[in-house]
C-alpha cells in the first residue's frame, strides 16, 4: 500500500533529476540567463534588414550600441537590452523598427486555452511571449496554471503560492468584501444590507495589503515579466469554492481582470495568459479577462474531439456567468455577457508530411473557417529539444545544431507570431472602436 509519504518521497527523487537539468540548463548560480543574439539574427531575422546595411549604419553612428565582437571580429553579439536600443533609434528607408501599438490603449490580453493536456499551451504561450519581446513588446505573462511549466521555463522556480493567482484571487475577495460592507443602506428601505464576515485564517494572512508589483517578478528577459505560479497553488480551486460559500456576492470570476485593471495602461502591451488544462476558478478568470482566446490543439481526431467539447463547456460556463450576475462589475472595464474581440485555433506538434495530420487540417478549417490559423506549429527536432530543456526556440544557440535545423524551428513559431501579432492589432482596432 502506498500513502502521501511514499508520494512525497518519489516527489523527493524527482525534484534531485530536475535540480541537475537546471544546473545543465541554468547559469551555475540556478539563475536563467539569456544569451545574446547574433548581428546576423538582430539584422535578417529580428529587424529584417539585409546584414551589410545593418553593420553600415552601425559604423556611421558610433553612439549605436555595438555589442560585443568575437575574437575572429566577424560577428557581433547583441544583449535584448541593446537590441532594443537599437529597434529605438534606427530606421529602415524612414519606417520605424518599433512595433504597432495603439496610443493610450491599454495592454491586449491573451489567453491560451484548452482543456485537453498536452496541447501545447505552455509552450504555445512561452512562444508567443519570446516572439513578442524581439518583435519590441513589453510583455507580462500570468502563469494559471499550478504545473508551472511556464513559471520554470521563464526561470522562475522558487515561488510562493501568496504571489500566484490564488494570492491574486484571495486579496481580491478580501476587497471586494470589505468594499460590499462599506455599502450605504439600500435607498427605497433605508435597511443595512446583509454584512459579510471573512475568517482570520484568510483576513489574517496580510494579502488584501499586497501592491500590485508584489505579484510580478522579473524573468531573465529584459522585456517580459510574470505572475508566476507553483505547484503549491494547485488548492487555488478548492480554496475558491469556499471563498464563494463565505461570500455568494464575490464575483469570482473577474479577481484577475480587477487586478490587472490596476496596472497603467503603458506598463505593458501585451499579457499573455498560460491556462490549466480544465475548465475551472482559475481558467475562468482567465477567459473573462482576454481580449483574446487562443486555443491549440495537436492534430488528432481525439483532441479535435476534445477541443469541441472545450468550446461547448466553455460557452456553458460563460452563459451561466451571464445570466447569474449583474451587468456591471465595479471595474466598469469589463462587462457581462463575455465577448471575445477575436478566436483562434492553432494546430500543434503538426507534420506537413503526414497524411492524418493533412486530413485534420482540413477537418479544423471546415469547422472553424477563418478561426483556424494559416501556419500550424511543425514538429522538428529542436521544438523537441526546446521542451526537454524548458526554453524556448529563441533562446537556443543555433551554434548548438545545425543552422538549417534551428531556422526551421524558429521559422515555425515566426509564423505562428505572425499570425497572432495580426490578430493582436485587429483585437487592439476592436477595442478602439468599442471605445
Amino acid at each position: 500500500m502506498y500513502t502521501h509519504e511514499d508520494l512525497n518521497h518519489l516527489r523527493t527523487q524527482s525534484l534531485k533529476l530536475q535540480g541537475w537539468i537546471r544546473q545543465q540548463t541554468f547559469s551555475p548560480e540556478m539563475e536563467k540567463t539569456l544569451r545574446r543574439f547574433s548581428s546576423w539574427e538582430v539584422s535578417e531575422l529580428i529587424f529584417q534588414m539585409n546584414q551589410s546595411t545593418f553593420r553600415g549604419k552601425l559604423a556611421a553612428d558610433p553612439s549605436l550600441p555595438g555589442g560585443e565582437v568575437e575574437p575572429d571580429g566577424r560577428q557581433r553579439w547583441f544583449s535584448l537590452e541593446e537590441v532594443n536600443a537599437l529597434r529605438r533609434k534606427l530606421k529602415v528607408k524612414g519606417r520605424s523598427l518599433m512595433p504597432p501599438r495603439p496610443a493610450g490603449k491599454r495592454a491586449i490580453r491573451a489567453a491560451v486555452a484548452n482543456f485537453k493536456g498536452g496541447a501545447g499551451k505552455s509552450t504555445v504561450a512561452l512562444h508567443l511571449a519570446h516572439a513578442a519581446a524581439l518583435d519590441g513588446y513589453k510583455v507580462l505573462v500570468v502563469d494559471f496554471d499550478p504545473q508551472a511549466t511556464l513559471s520554470h521555463s521563464m526561470g522562475l522556480t522558487d515561488v510562493a503560492e501568496d504571489y500566484t493567482v490564488w494570492g491574486i484571487m484571495a486579496r481580491d475577495l478580501i476587497r471586494e468584501t470589505e468594499r460590499m460592507n462599506s455599502r450605504p443602506a439600500a435607498a427605497a428601505s433605508g435597511t443595512a444590507l446583509p454584512r459579510r464576515e471573512l475568517p482570520s485564517a484568510i483576513t489574517g494572512m496580510g494579502l488584501g495589503d499586497l501592491r500590485v508589483s508584489d505579484f510580478i517578478k522579473q524573468t531573465s528577459w529584459s522585456s517580459i515579466d510574470a505572475v508566476p505560479s507553483c505547484a503549491n497553488a494547485a488548492f487555488v480551486e478548492f480554496a475558491s469554492a469556499q471563498y464563494r460559500h463565505l461570500n455568494p456576492e464575490w464575483s469570482f470570476f473577474a479577481a484577475v481582470s480587477r487586478y490587472l485593471d490596476q496596472i497603467p495602461d503603458d506598463a505593458y502591451d501585451l499579457i499573455l495568459f498560460d491556462c490549466p488544462p480544465a475548465i475551472g476558478y482559475q481558467s475562468m478568470n482567465a477567459v473573462f479577462a482576454a481580449d483574446m482566446l487562443y486555443i491549440p490543439s495537436g492534430p488528432g481526431y481525439w483532441e479535435y474531439d476534445s477541443t469541441t467539447s472545450f468550446i461547448g463547456q466553455l460557452s456553458e460556463a460563460l452563459e451561466d456567468l451571464a445570466e447569474g450576475f449583474d451587468d456591471t462589475l465595479p471595474t466598469g472595464k469589463i462587462g457581462l455577457p463575455k465577448t471575445f474581440a477575436e478566436v483562434r485555433f492553432l494546430l500543434t506538434r503538426y507534420e506537413p508530411g503526414n497524411a492524418l495530420h493533412q486530413a485534420m487540417y482540413d477537418a479544423f478549417r471546415k469547422v472553424f473557417g477563418d478561426h483556424l490559423t494559416e501556419h500550424p506549429v511543425e514538429m522538428t527536432r529542436a521544438v523537441e529539444q526546446s521542451g526537454r530543456f524548458l526554453s524556448s526556440v529563441y533562446e537556443m544557440d543555433y551554434r548548438d545544431m545545425t543552422r538549417e535545423t534551428w531556422r526551421r524551428a524558429r521559422g515555425t513559431f515566426d509564423n505562428a507570431y505572425k499570425e497572432f501579432r495580426e490578430t493582436m492589432i485587429s483585437a487592439w482596432d476592436k477595442l478602439e472602436d468599442e471605445a
